[in-house]
């Protein structure tokens, strides 16, 4: 994954490792003094499931790009004075430790930048069509839990 040259929205699903040194260098622009940055894990335990090993994302990947796009818009629609937006996701296997997800938000003050990174990681999971098959001590899943996605203009 290459860094956009000619627009400040960097969005994208890859099967290859997140370059996050390349997202916080983009994300630096000379109107912004705050670049915030949220990047998720692959972890060893999730609620109530000890011993988390792998992760595997699954992704309808025609979606995807477009779904990260309405985050973007949804973002810079609340908050104009953004600088940049990067929301990145792996799909396929991950090893404990391995980047999952990054969202950055660059803005000229740092309370929007916070908000803005918070609602564009909140916003990405709740509307993205990404599924996670966690495996464990004694089980996997394909998070096959209720979840229903949602639009990204409806989250508060």
């Amino acid at each position: 994954m290459q860094p956009p040259i000619d627009r400040d929205d960097w969005t994208g699903l890859s099967g290859d490792p997140l370059p996050i040194d390349a997202v916080l260098t983009w994300a630096v622009v000379p109107s912004c003094g705050a670049v915030v940055t949220f990047t998720g894990h692959a972890r060893d335990h999730s609620d109530g499931r000890s011993g988390v090993s792998a992760l595997e994302y699954e992704a309808y990947e025609s979606q995807v790009e477009p779904k990260l796009g309405e985050v973007a818009t949804e973002m810079r629609r609340r908050w104009p004075d953004l600088g940049r937006v990067a929301l990145l996701h792996r799909h396929g296997a991950l090893g404990l430790g391995d980047t999952a997800v990054v969202v950055v938000a660059s803005a000229p003050h740092r309370d929007e930048a916070f908000e803005a990174a918070k609602f564009g990681i909140d916003a990405l999971k709740s509307s993205v069509p990404i599924w996670k098959r966690e495996t464990w001590d004694g089980g996997q899943s394909w998070g096959l839990e209720p979840q229903h996605l949602s639009n990204p203009t409806e989250r508060q």
